[in-house]
């Protein structure tokens, strides 16, 4: 049997991923007494004195909402609601999982921007965090800069920020192979959807100075046509040399490509235009952007995809438990851009100046350091940031 009949099988033998388990007994009349009526009025009410007793007297403190529209699911687009449950649950079986965080996954049937914040705006308040997934670009920013201003817990779209910051905590050890620094390099984001919009902001938090998006058209200018409203904000702080041109152009003397865009499309005749010591990340699935074994052949110091069959693979996996687990313990408002630096740096340093090698800058997705690690940096930027209430 085949890995996609075996899973397949496996779906239909669970019958889905999650379930509901109490954490209380109910044993006798006093236990039913206790958990349910009356003695459930005497949280009821102190939660209506005061709201904050919720996070001690709910799972609030440790519930996450994972919440799409079935827009961009994994690498097969549009599928629906229904149809993206299945990665839904998956995803909270990773909280739970990796950060011991509960998740409950819901999907919204509406492709309307306004409709998808209300409806997240009002079952908010059962939730600790909300995470974003699998919703379409240019739809999926409104949607989370939306949210991020009317509600007062972590909102995080995973498959921006999720990827952002794996990709530069590979980069950051990457960088350190070749001898290179965030300042005096030049990287290529191919693919200008949320993924790669998300990852050319991150880096430039790094300190990265000379940034070019690319995509099916080309490089992005201020002046290509049909932008979204995204594309144009990153064309005043990326391209700032208003280069034009192709993929092959905008890799002339590059130091680094990242894609999150489609198979097969970087060719080693590409490569061998980039600066020495080139650094590839290829994170299309299920096909990256040019296999790792050519890129052997054509020069690549480091190369990282999307895929578990590879070294230095970019899972998110590695990302979004902790940091949500990280803002949950200290009750945190938001999950800003210092919390999301903290986790690169985190994840970048599990791996020792001993251990690092061109074929480990990226610790193993099932790794049981990463997830305390993370959680840690976390928490301790939300602190110095001073967006915790606890």
């Amino acid at each position: 049997m085949d890995n996609k009949k075996e899973a397949l099988a496996k779906h239909y033998e669970w019958n889905g991923k999650i379930e509901v388990m109490s954490r209380v007994p109910l044993n006798s009349r006093e236990d039913l007494a206790l958990a349910y009526t009356p003695g459930v009025a005497e949280a009821c009410l102190a939660i209506e004195k005061k709201p904050d007793e919720a996070y001690k007297l709910t799972r609030k403190n440790n519930l996450v909402a994972v919440i799409t529209n079935g827009t961009a699911v994994l690498g097969l687009g549009a599928i629906g609601p229904a149809a993206s449950m299945p990665v839904m649950e998956g995803k909270c079986v990773l909280f739970k999982a990796f950060a011991d965080v509960d998740a409950f996954p819901i999907s919204i049937q509406s492709r309307d921007v306004a409709v998808i914040v209300q409806t997240i705006e009002q079952i908010s308040g059962s939730f600790g965090g909300i995470n974003l997934e699998d919703i379409a670009a240019p739809e999926c920013f409104e949607v989370e800069r939306r949210l991020k201003a009317s509600l007062d817990i972590p909102v995080f779209h995973d498959d921006q920020h999720g990827t952002a910051v794996v990709v530069a905590a590979g980069l950051i050890n990457a960088l350190k192979l070749v001898d290179k620094s965030f300042a005096s390099i030049k990287v290529v984001v191919n693919g200008a959807g949320s993924a790669g919009i998300a990852v050319a902001k991150h880096l430039l938090n790094f300190g990265v100075r000379n940034l070019i998006l690319t995509d099916k058209s080309g490089i992005l200018a201020s002046d290509t046509p049909d932008l979204n409203s995204e594309q144009q904000h990153m064309m005043t702080v990326t391209n700032l040399t208003k280069q034009h041109g192709d993929l092959t152009l905008a890799l002339k003397d590059a130091d680094v490509f990242i894609g999150v865009s489609s198979g097969n499309i970087l060719k080693p005749s590409m490569i061998q235009n980039m600066k020495s010591d080139p650094i590839v990340f290829a994170m299309a699935n299920p096909v990256p952007e040019i296999m790792p074994e050519l890129a052997a052949t054509a020069g690549v110091a480091v190369i990282g995809t999307g895929r578990s069959d590879y070294p230095n693979q970019v899972n998110n996996v590695l990302a979004f438990p902790g940091i949500f687990k990280g803002a949950l313990s200290v009750r945190a408002s938001d999950i800003n851009e210092a919390m999301k630096v903290a986790a690169s740096h985190a994840i970048a340093s599990l791996i020792t100046s001993d251990e690092l090698r061109a074929d480990y800058v990226i610790p193993d997705a099932l790794d049981p350091r990463v997830c305390p690690a993370v959680a840690k940096a976390v928490k301790e930027a939300a602190i110095e940031t001073q967006i915790n209430r606890i």
